[in-house]
């Protein structure tokens, strides 16, 4: 497999089940370790050895499952693991949850994202599906993603929230993030992908622009591995 990526672009990774996009985001996000190969970040050749090596260098992923703490609330979840401290007491610190606060609030102004001021401070498990993918995006973009990985984002959601995520993806994009896009919905691929690359069986059988390629030729690439000669 061989796929480059450029600031500002939207690159779909498509494919069948068990085609090899799991495994490839995981070595690009430092999950998996590369067993051969060269990967090159920014103009350097690098291998990422670990999730907090690949943060480090700005790439953030965004699973299916969100790894949100559905207990604790917006900047909870913005910040966890990496949340700010208060030493009030000496040797004792505490969390600076005010900081939390006006933080999530001023990253969900910057990217146009309307949560009630209300749901803020509630756990995020009584915020919808949308809203939810949306503090997770906003937990890469404040850490400073300049690459962000997304699998099956909108995959979950209902027809107005699956809008929504593909809308905001689009401002990422003006914002000069690169984007990989992992999806089985070719409607959304067609919609906000730049260019795609297909997978099958481990293989890069497929690298074009979205303007070059229809859905029939997708499926073609994904099934078969070649193009149907009508």
């Amino acid at each position: 497999v061989s796929i480059c990526l450029k600031r500002g672009e939207v690159l779909a990774l498509a494919g069948d089940n068990g085609a090899g996009k799991s495994t490839l985001i995981k070595i690009i996000s430092g999950v998996y370790h590369q067993d051969d190969g060269e990967m090159s970040y920014n103009g350097t050749n690098l291998k990422i050895s670990n999730p907090k090596y690949a943060r480090n260098l700005g790439i953030e992923t965004i699973y299916q499952d969100l790894a949100l703490a559905d207990n604790l609330n917006v900047g909870a979840n913005i910040f966890l693991g990496r949340e700010p401290l208060l030493n009030l007491f000496g040797p004792v610190n505490i969390l600076d949850r005010e900081k939390m606060l006006s933080e999530s609030r001023q990253i969900l102004e910057s990217l146009d994202i309307e949560i009630p001021e209300i749901s803020l401070n509630q756990p995020v498990r009584r915020l919808s599906g949308g809203q939810r993918q949306a503090i997770a995006i906003c937990r890469a973009i404040y850490w400073k993603a300049e690459l962000l990985i997304m699998d099956e984002p909108t995959a979950a959601l209902g027809v107005p929230e699956q809008r929504k995520v593909m809308q905001l993806i689009s401002r990422l994009r003006e914002q000069n993030i690169a984007i990989i896009f992992i999806s089985h919905n070719l409607i959304d691929i067609f919609e906000i992908a730049d260019r795609i690359v297909i997978l099958r069986q481990g293989r890069l059988v497929g690298d074009r622009m979205i303007s070059e390629i229809n859905k029939e030729e997708v499926v073609s690439l994904m099934v078969q591995g070649k193009l149907t000669v009508n």
